[in-house]
């Protein structure tokens, strides 16, 4: 029986943050004098948080860090930017504007992340400016993409439903757009904007968020079933598309998802969202502002890690949400209406679309666009921007859709992609096209182990497993993340790794393949070897043992390996 969790929505005094934002004037703080001040190519803790409001982190090389150190530099200090992309839809023009940028500014690569965002990496103080102005040209921005704001809001971007894709898309612009914070500091500190509020006596409004904003970051995506690839029980709301002879009808509501814990802290645990509800499409706005405002009055803004929205419901019940919700809305939501996921992941090469256009979906490595000698990526997919008329989009899973490709543009698209080697990855294992991992080393400052760089790697050494057992084809879901925030959503891994130091994991086996399930800690501090030899055992007994249509995930918990984990409550038990 699933527990319930006892933890103060509010044990204390305001946390640094809280004052940190308290005294920002809306977001703004010193980050005008800050990123002028030509003596450090830092800045200073206070407005490093603010500068996630603007959608940038400050990160050092973690590589170069003790070889600076010892020669007193400061660390090689440079930012990261993270662009929005509602859905995760660019046009092609947007595509050539983040390459060049890339190149210009950054360190010549292009992350495509799990929220269906751009990051550039590696972009020194003194561009940030120049960057930020060119990607606003774009039509785009990094407004919300960082911060205790909502964040991307993301979308099913499945080929096969064109139609319903796009009035999908349409309901996560407006989510975005309505969701963003209003103040002014954003133009003003980047784009040169008139300076509105000269001093904390002004007043400017935040309808919404209020001066405050809200205790912890905040994530939403909408699913259309049947492909759950957004994991939609992993956001702080998920918008479950219902559809009734192919129309959309509106939306089941869940929420309290979140990924992120802390080692060693059991009162931290990754959750699943849960149903409450059905709404219309039509007041889906109206109900994402509503339980955004209950987070905002009633989350934790003592303890950060115990912010997050998840713990508010699980410290108050379900039944306190829905009515708090009912009571702001002025209406109740519906009875939930049935619907059934089926997958998660992506399903490669060309499609045509419900829209009679067609649809390219290609493997790409953690989401890692770069150019080696014997992958031309960035500079291929650069050349097909250039004559491609439909759209780019990014799936939850860190690859890339050719999207809405005509039949006449069709065979040039497949002739620029033969003339860079690029193709679907079916030259991978099933396992390899089911991976994820953070970026982590050697600039993410929470990273405690190796992610992007490693996986691949290890990879490879299983692949030789799954060969050897024959399941080169069967879809294995499999995360790594370099430390529990769990940017990869490693907790829905069938098998999950999470950093603990250099070379060492927890692995965790057992999440749903469609993720409406957790993993669960099958053994800690595990290395190569050790991953290794457990795979051998697992995956050569789930190969001879499987029923029918068994998933791994399902396997290792009928054979007695992990416990089924419903919800984060048990996480630990």
């Amino acid at each position: 029986m699933t527990k319930k969790i006892v933890l103060p929505t509010q044990e204390g005094p305001p946390s640094d943050v809280e004052r940190i934002k308290a005294d920002s004037n809306y977001l703004r703080g010193s980050l005008v004098e800050t990123m002028e001040d030509p003596i450090t190519s830092g800045i200073p803790d206070d407005d490093n948080r603010l500068m996630k409001f603007h959608g940038s982190y400050l990160q050092d090389d973690r590589d170069l860090r003790t070889e600076r150190q010892r020669q007193k530099l400061e660390p090689a200090y440079q930012f990261m930017i993270r662009i929005r992309a509602p859905g995760g839809l660019a046009t092609p023009e947007q595509w050539l504007v983040m390459d060049e940028l890339a190149n210009k500014y950054a360190n010549q690569t292009l992350k495509l992340t799990t929220r269906q965002a751009f990051q550039l990496h590696g972009i020194l103080k003194w561009n940030m400016e120049q960057t930020i102005q060119e990607i606003n040209d774009s039509l785009m921005d990094s407004l919300a993409a960082c911060g205790d704001v909502n964040r991307n809001v993301m979308c099913n971007p499945n080929p096969y439903q064109s139609d319903v894709h796009a009035e999908v898309y349409d309901w996560a612009a407006k989510l975005s757009e309505y969701l963003s914070p209003r103040t002014n500091a954003y133009h003003e500190i980047w784009l040169d904007g008139e300076k509105v509020i000269d001093s904390k006596e002004d007043v400017e409004q935040e309808p919404m968020y209020g001066a405050l904003y809200l205790p912890r970051k905040f994530k939403i995506g909408i699913a259309v079933p049947p492909n759950n690839d957004v994991d939609v029980f992993s956001q702080d709301i998920g918008f479950i598309a219902i559809l009734e002879n192919n129309q959309l009808v509106g939306f089941n509501v869940a929420v309290g998802g979140g990924m992120g814990m802390t080692h060693g802290d059991t009162e931290t645990y990754p959750q699943l969202a849960r149903v409450i509800g059905f709404t219309p499409a039509d007041k889906i706005v109206d109900v994402a502002e509503k339980i955004i405002t209950i987070q905002r009055d009633y989350g934790n803004r003592s303890v950060r890690k115990y912010a997050r929205f998840k713990y508010t419901i699980d410290a108050r019940g379900l039944e306190w949400i829905s009515e708090e919700l009912h009571h702001r809305l002025g209406w109740e939501l519906e009875e939930a209406r049935d619907y059934s996921f089926d997958h998660n992941g992506d399903r490669y090469g060309w499609v045509k679309g419900s829209n009679d256009k067609w649809h390219f979906t290609l493997f790409i490595q953690n989401g890692r666009i770069l150019d080696t000698d014997d992958y031309p990526l960035m500079t291929g997919l650069r050349e097909i921007a250039k004559v491609h008329t439909g759209d780019f989009r990014l799936s939850p899973n860190q690859n890339l859709i050719i999207s809405n490709v005509t039949e006449d543009k069709k065979e040039e698209i497949i002739s620029l992609l033969d003339q860079y080697n690029i193709n679907d990855g079916a030259q991978h294992t099933a396992l390899k096209r089911s991976s994820m991992a953070c970026v982590a080393f050697p600039t993410c400052g929470l990273a405690m182990a190796e992610a992007e760089r490693y996986l691949p790697s290890l990879l490879n050494k299983i692949e030789e497993i799954i060969d050897e057992a024959g399941l080169r084809d069967k879809e294995i879901i499999i995360r790594m993340s370099g430390c529990p925030n769990g940017c990869s959503r490693p907790a829905l891994g069938e098998i999950g790794f999470i950093g603990k130091s250099p070379g060492k994991y927890n692995m965790y086996l057992g999440a749903g393949f469609v993720g409406d399930r957790l993993n669960k800690l099958y053994k800690e501090n595990v290395d190569e070897e050790e991953i290794l030899n457990i795979l051998q055992t697992l995956l050569f007994q789930y190969a001879k043992e499987r029923l029918e249509g068994e998933h791994f995930g399902d396997f290792v918990i009928r054979a007695g390996h992990v416990k089924a984990v419903e919800s984060g409550l048990d996480f630990h038990d």
